[in-house]
């Protein structure tokens, strides 16, 4: 198999939640493959400080707002052009339980990790079909998409991740109907390094909760963000007759 990016030179990527982690990391590598970058998020101010290059574009964007998601594609339609790669990044988690957990932080979960993903999604195999692209599409899960390794105070994120598998699935399954060639790939980290849990930890409140979600993790062998950077710009190689449906990276020593 002969691995190759050359196909995507001067093309358009879409990230989203590219303002930090595995986003920002990405859209970095994307950049160095000389591709021309959009990167949304909410901090527009921190994609724009990634880079000084003219190949970076950075729109604020809310991804549990449809609105925010549909004014963002409409706006690299008119101004950049077609659409090649859509990488789904954004991803939250908040700090709450299952038994006795906010409704609203269960939602908030949700609104981002499954159907901010499926609104981008659609928009961009609508943009790849009307322009006859065969693009490629990649959601970036995790092992929780897989497995619920018993952290406390992750009550629904690992349904969020179990959506995005079955999600993969379900969109490879709808292109084939429709015999279109574009692609649809998840990547599946462990645990790494990233603001997330922080994030996480700041946006929910409870400071003994987040003392047993912080406590659970922060000493477990993680990967970092750029590893997974590393495993997206490998799916993107692929001839076009290769699809990568699922890609678990695991940090050496993982325990789940």
């Amino acid at each position: 198999m002969t691995l190759s990016m050359e196909k995507w030179k001067g093309k358009i990527a879409v990230v989203t939640g590219a303002s930090a982690g595995i986003g920002a990391a990405t859209t970095l590598a994307l950049l160095n493959e000389g591709l021309i970058v959009v990167g949304l998020a909410r901090r527009k101010e921190k994609i724009q400080k990634l880079s000084t290059s003219k190949n970076l574009h950075a729109i604020e964007t809310d991804i549990s707002k449809e609105n925010d998601v549909l004014h963002a594609f409409k706006w690299i339609k008119e101004n950049l052009g077609p659409i090649h790669i859509l990488i789904n990044n954004a991803g939250i988690a908040r700090v709450t339980t299952l038994i006795d957990g906010k409704t609203e932080y269960w939602k908030d979960v949700f609104d981002v990790n499954v159907l901010g993903l499926c609104i981008a999604t659609k928009e961009a195999v609508k943009d790849m079909r009307s322009n006859n692209i065969n693009g490629h599409i990649i959601h970036i899960n995790s092992i929780l998409g897989h497995k619920s390794p018993g952290f406390p105070n992750i009550n629904v994120l690992p349904a969020s991740k179990y959506a995005v598998t079955a999600l993969t699935e379900t969109l490879r399954q709808e292109l084939n109907l429709i015999d279109s060639k574009i692609k649809i790939s998840s990547v599946s980290p462990g645990i790494t390094t990233t603001d997330a849990i922080d994030a996480a930890c700041l946006a929910s409140g409870s400071s003994e909760a987040t003392t047993a979600y912080q406590n659970s993790t922060k000493d477990l062998p993680a990967l970092k963000p750029k590893d997974v950077a590393d495993a997206i710009i490998y799916i993107l190689s692929t001839p076009p007759h290769v699809q990568v449906h699922d890609l678990w990276i695991k940090p050496v020593g993982e325990g789940f």
